[in-house]
């Protein structure tokens, strides 16, 4: 078991990677303040997971919300269905919610503790590749609107993350590859020695290595831990994590939320921010091919889809977390390893940008 901490001082909190680790429920232990746990999954984790956590819930008053699978499901009305369950349990401020699944449940438990009672604790046990990469870490937490993804939420810390890298093996490849773009993002935005080895290593990744797959696992909490540590609430250095996001929410925000996966909406902003960089001037074509054929041999897209054309597009991103003072902000790149925040980009050069992307794109 490898062991990280996302500094946040008296609010630290462990990132535990290895295998079988759902069945220790001493990692668990410690971060429980009462006797009451609400488990939150969903209807694909909970049956193949929830009895590995059974033997240690037993010791507790618990119970558990099983929700249906799927983004399209990401939302208030959906989160209602774990206050229900909270108060029709009469579950106490000390009571400590746990998410077992992938994003979503992480985002919506996460998005549950934060309001109930006006925040109670809760530990992520994520499932998927995405999530044990990107969002179980940080404290970010919400649900969908049908005009933006992820508008309504807040920042809630979990008191642990518990990565089992065994879960992986019950992910279907559609899923990991997913999840495999929030890992090139990491190499991306601060960190060109391991995009430089996702380059040697895909192929490996994709078969699911297991000491591959922990390496890239490991390498991509570590540098989101240290971004969370240095700017917890987005106001600096945060935001990078970003790259790739403000096209690929737009993708799924214009499709209908679960038409593409996160990761694979993700996938294509990536390219696209390259496209947009490289025409700013910054990225060399070199480097841009380097992004776009790593992406490809992910068998992730490149392109987005050819549903959305330029103007839709541009609507969708205006309706952005990073938009300041009516001004829309982008994470684009210096350099493979180097990303910046940025508004310093015409209306023109972004739309010739984003219709070149869609030039081939899928439907």
């Amino acid at each position: 078991m490898k062991t990280l901490t996302v500094a946040l001082g008296a609010r630290s909190y462990p990132i535990h990677i290895g295998a079988g680790l759902l069945a220790r429920g001493e990692l668990l232990a410690p971060h429980l303040e009462g006797r009451q746990v609400m488990v939150v999954s969903n209807e694909t984790v909970a049956p193949l997971y929830l009895d590995r956590l059974r033997p240690f819930l037993e010791a507790y008053e618990w119970d558990q919300v099983v929700l249906p699978d799927g983004e399209q499901y990401k939302t208030l009305e959906y989160v209602n269905r774990i206050f229900d369950a909270l108060l029709a349990g009469r579950f106490a401020r000390d009571a400590t919610l746990v998410a077992l699944g992938g994003g979503v449940v992480g985002d919506m438990a996460g998005f549950a503790a934060a309001c109930y009672q006006r925040g109670v604790p809760f530990i992520q046990v994520p499932t998927t590749l995405l999530a044990q990469v990107d969002s179980s870490v940080g404290g970010k937490t919400g649900v969908n609107h049908p005009l933006g993804k992820n508008m309504i939420g807040a920042f809630h810390q979990p008191r642990c993350v518990i990565i089992d890298t065994e879960t992986l093996d019950t992910l279907d490849d559609r899923q990991l590859r997913a999840g495999v773009a929030e890992v090139i993002k990491y190499g991306l935005l601060r960190d060109a020695p391991f995009f430089a080895w996702l380059e040697e290593h895909m192929a490996a990744l994709l078969a699911r290595d297991r000491e591959v797959l922990a390496q890239a696992i490991e390498r991509s909490c570590r540098n989101k831990a240290e971004i969370v540590a240095a700017d917890e609430r987005e106001r600096g250095q945060r935001a990078l994590l970003n790259l790739g996001h403000t096209f690929g929410h737009a993708i799924e925000t214009g499709l209908g939320y679960g038409t593409w996966l996160h990761g694979e909406a993700v996938a294509a902003g990536l390219c696209m921010a390259a496209e947009l960089s490289r025409r700013l001037g910054w990225l060399s074509e070199t480097e841009q091919h380097r992004i776009v054929a790593l992406v490809e041999r992910a068998g992730l897209p490149v392109r987005p889809p050819a549903a959305l054309p330029p103007q839709r597009f541009l609507e969708l991103i205006a309706v952005d977390k990073k938009v300041r003072a009516g001004r829309l902000r982008l994470v684009l790149l210096r350099r493979i390893g180097e990303a910046v925040l940025t508004a310093d980009f015409g209306a023109d050069l972004l739309r010739e940008s984003i219709a070149a992307c869609l030039a081939g794109g899928r439907q």
